[in-house]
């Protein structure tokens, strides 16, 4: 079975690759790119992607599937559904399951699930902790051998600096990156915003930005002693972003991701108390998103991640203060970074796709990312310019649980190949 993508703007960071074309997959890779292919036969199919860019399959490095013990909020299935029709191809899906993700047989059923239901690629992360207590090391080893792709206690920070050391001295032998949820809880302990003028004005307990800089000073040290393989999740504040950068100018193994809702949304979007703005970390200030910005245009910043994070309605319609944190993302991704960064002139669309697909890629160590002869036929089609309007009764995800309901933004997922098969088309 062949299919033939005709006329695209193909677009490859990894390769810098920027020309009109056509893509030619047979089987489940790439084997012929050029400006011009004919079908190699009747039977071939066909996408006329004129007018459209072709990428490689998005990667989204951080999301929450909720599969095994929240079934309701989000499913594999479900989970993976939402990624083809955001345009990600390939899912590393957080540990806070219920079992948490702490050993071989839950990582084993969530490969399993995986393989039976789900759209795209699903690489589970295996906690750092047993039942992510921060008391005692998970089965590292184990964990690898059955799929786990990083190690994470996300949703929860190791406190116990020298549990902390431990893992990432384990990273370093089994080459796998541990991904740190860096939260000083005793700064955090209660909080439900970023502290400053906002917080004060609504009366809501505030959680401090050194909450989050303490702990990256701290991992970041440790990545230093260690040797280890260091990537901080959902990094949100200017001095987390100097300090991630300073790192790098000293040659410490650390990478970084933010999530469109911090470089988007500020702590002004909390007045209303919408609990679909309480995210943790939570959304900061307009300088906190210049300096994120900076850090994307740079490099400091490596990814854009999700961090899509399910909950039903019924949780999130509680007061503020109750409200889970999280909000769902892998619908919205690509269309607020081409809205926020690409269309503003912060970066370009050829540095926001290298932070969506190839730079995650090699932050976990897959051979994804790339459109190339002879590679995995992982790809995505979009329109940078058509917009589309979220809705709740457009979304995939189980959940509805995004602030961007309303919004317009440009960035319609045309088609979405994995493996050579189309799993999502828009007709």
């Amino acid at each position: 079975m062949s299919l033939l993508i005709k006329g695209g703007r193909i677009i490859d960071p990894a390769s810098f690759t920027d020309f009109i074309g056509d893509i030619l997959v047979e089987g489940e890779k790439i084997s012929r790119i050029a400006e011009h292919i004919d079908p190699p036969d009747a039977a071939c199919q066909q996408i006329d992607a004129q007018g459209k860019i072709v990428s490689p399959g998005l990667i989204d490095l951080h999301v929450h599937l909720r599969e095994p013990g929240r079934e309701d909020e989000e499913t594999i299935e479900s989970g993976s559904r939402a990624a083809v029709h955001g345009g990600f191809t390939c899912l590393a899906c957080m540990p806070n399951t219920n079992p948490v993700n702490d050993n071989q047989a839950v990582c084993n059923f969530i490969v399993s699930c995986a393989a039976k239901s789900a759209l795209c690629r699903i690489y589970p992360v295996g906690a750092i902790s047993k039942k992510q207590e921060g008391k005692e090391l998970a089965e590292m080893g184990d964990l690898k051998d059955s799929g786990a792709i990083a190690f994470s206690d996300d949703g929860k920070s190791i406190r116990d600096a020298a549990l902390m050391r431990r893992a990432l001295e384990y990273s370093r032998m089994l080459e796998r990156p541990i991904i740190s949820h860096c939260e000083d809880t005793d700064l955090s302990h209660g909080g439900v915003m970023h502290e400053g003028l906002v917080s004060t004005r609504l009366g809501l307990p505030p959680i401090p930005a050194e909450a989050e800089s303490l702990m990256v000073a701290r991992d970041i040290a440790l990545a230093e002693l260690t040797g280890g393989r260091l990537h901080l999740a959902h990094v949100s504040s200017a001095k987390s972003v100097e300090l991630v950068r300073l790192a790098k100018i000293r040659g410490i193994k650390i990478t970084a991701e933010v999530t469109p809702h911090h470089f988007t949304l500020t702590d002004q979007a909390v007045a209303g108390f919408d609990t679909n703005t309480k995210v943790n970390p939570p959304l900061r200030t307009s300088q906190d998103i210049c300096a994120l910005i900076e850090g994307l245009k740079d490099g400091t910043i490596d990814a854009i991640a999700s961090d899509h994070a399910p909950h039903s309605s019924a949780e999130k319609e509680l007061e503020y203060t109750n409200a889970p944190f999280g909000l769902i993302g892998l619908e919205t991704t690509l269309a607020l970074t081409i809205s926020q960064l690409v269309n503003k002139g912060h970066l370009t669309i050829h540095q926001a796709l290298e932070k969506l697909t190839i730079n995650p890629a090699n932050i976990l160590g897959l051979p994804y990312g790339r459109l190339t002869e002879g590679c995995w036929a992982d790809i995505t089609i979009f329109d940078s310019a058509e917009q589309i309007e979220i809705q709740e009764a457009t979304l995939f995800s189980k959940s509805k649980n995004t602030p961007f309901l309303g919004w317009k933004l440009p960035g319609k997922i045309m088609a979405t190949i994995m493996n050579g098969k189309v799993m999502y088309k828009n007709s």
